[in-house]
């Protein structure tokens, strides 16, 4: 058995993040918006020993044209803490991650709801806190315009902070239920938060009692410099998108080399690298399998995403000509320099710069079993992560691919657990049960 084991979460909202997924021979053409597909997609996924599901979020439809949007599997999806509550009641040990905005949702409704879904599940709930980069949605919340950049960092860092104290409004042991003196709950347990920030002032104390875990899992996204240190400070899990290992590498140094100057432990954050993984009988059929999903992605949708993670219009640059010079806006800037980077890198045209983005641009391992399970090995023992947040291609065949033929293997190397050692996520995951503020 090897020291050191993967964690693999489930990115599953939406079911692929590759435009073509859904026309590819076999798959669920509804499967991004079918409840009894995604319940069967769940339980396959604990059957395998997941450390989780997770439920990306949008507080908009995506932003692209009407020609690229109609191709979206995406348009359509289900509000993440409605479906996880009702997987939950169907499943009994998979973790299960939500998106939350800081920006458009208030901390006492994100701390009711996370709190609500930690108990519902056994203490299965984590929360992945986002800032929100989609501009158009800001028009779903009475605003002219998207808030600043900064300024959404700096919210999200007072929010987590009214989130937690709101989370430990109950000491664990309050609710002493003493039918012969009447008293439910001991007054003296239950904490007023009073926090008046420079962005928030929120009262409390939480209507709910504490979460089995404590506090759920928190969970954040880690690539732009402020979100590095976010993330140092409070996440206990990073999702995050390097494209190679050396890049990898660097992120998680990086972030676990910020934590010891904000006094926590590197081994309590997980960081988890999305990676798209295309399994084949050989290098050859896997790479095949790629290049026809690929070639189900038509140029509008193509050109739409690439516009996106620019955060500009790149519609109207010459398809056959390198990118040109793009200006910065208010959108993503770590998506912004990666696509510059890569265009670069591979003196990528416009054309085939949007094909790439178009399907799925970040990390791929690609191959049969035994060698992505090679490559998975170099990342952890190599300092490049501590498992990863799965994209699957289509489905349902390119998750049964994962949990059928993949997970053995990582399984028969030590590499991967071949049962769950408790019942929560921090279990799963190896993360400590945070002590209350108050205790």
């Amino acid at each position: 058995m090897t020291e050191r084991q993967l964690h693999l979460g489930a990115f599953m909202r939406p079911v692929s993040l590759h435009t073509g997924a859904w026309r590819y021979p076999g798959s669920y053409p509804d499967a991004n918006f079918n409840f009894a597909h995604i319940v069967a997609f769940a339980k396959k996924l604990e059957a395998a020993k997941f450390d989780a599901f997770f439920m990306a979020d949008h507080l908009a439809v995506l932003n692209m044209p009407e020609e690229a949007l109609k191709r979206s599997h995406t348009v359509t999806s289900f509000e993440p803490f409605t479906l996880l509550s009702a997987i939950a009641a169907l499943t009994s040990r998979i973790g299960l991650v939500a998106t939350a905005s800081t920006t458009f949702d208030e901390p006492y409704h994100v701390a009711r709801r996370f709190a609500s879904l930690d108990h519902i599940s056994g203490g299965r709930a984590g929360w992945n806190i986002v800032t929100t980069s989609n501009p158009d949605a800001a028009l779903n919340f009475g605003l002219d315009a998207h808030v600043a950049h900064g300024e959404r960092h700096e919210r999200a860092r007072e929010f987590y902070d009214v989130v937690t104290g709101l989370w430990d409004s109950f000491d664990d042991d309050a609710f002493i239920r003493d039918i012969e003196s009447g008293a439910f709950f001991d007054p003296a347990k239950l904490h007023a938060l009073n926090h008046k920030g420079t962005e928030l002032s929120v009262r409390g104390p939480l209507n709910i009692a504490r979460p089995p875990q404590g506090w759920p899992v928190i969970v954040q996204a880690g690539q732009s410099d402020p979100g590095r240190q976010l993330a140092a400070e409070t996440a206990e899990v990073v999702f995050c998108s390097p494209r190679d290992l050396p890049s990898g590498q660097a992120l998680y140094a990086d972030i676990k080399g910020r934590m010891g100057k904000v006094a926590r432990n590197p081994d309590h954050l997980k960081i988890l690298p999305a990676a798209f993984v295309v399994i084949g009988d050989t290098l050859e059929e896997a790479r095949a399998k790629r290049a026809h999903l690929d070639g189900l992605v038509h140029y509008d949708s193509a050109i739409a995403s690439l516009s996106i993670a620019l955060g500009h219009d790149a519609s109207k640059f010459d398809p056959d000509l390198p990118l040109p010079e793009v200006p910065e806006t208010n959108a993503s800037k770590t998506g912004r320099e990666q696509v510059l980077k890569l265009a670069v890198q591979e003196s990528l045209t416009v054309r085939q710069l949007a094909q790439r983005y178009g399907g799925y641009s970040g990390l791929a391992f690609v191959g049969t079993p035994q060698r992505i399970a090679d490559q998975m090995a170099e990342w952890l023992h190599e300092g490049g992560s501590d498992g990863f947040n799965v994209v699957f291609p289509y489905l349902p065949q390119g998750l049964d691919d994962v949990v059928e033929r993949l997970v053995p293997e990582l399984q028969r190397r030590g590499l991967f657990r071949s049962k769950y050692e408790g019942a929560t996520l921090r279990d799963h995951l190896g993360l400590p049960r945070p002590r209350s503020r108050y205790a």
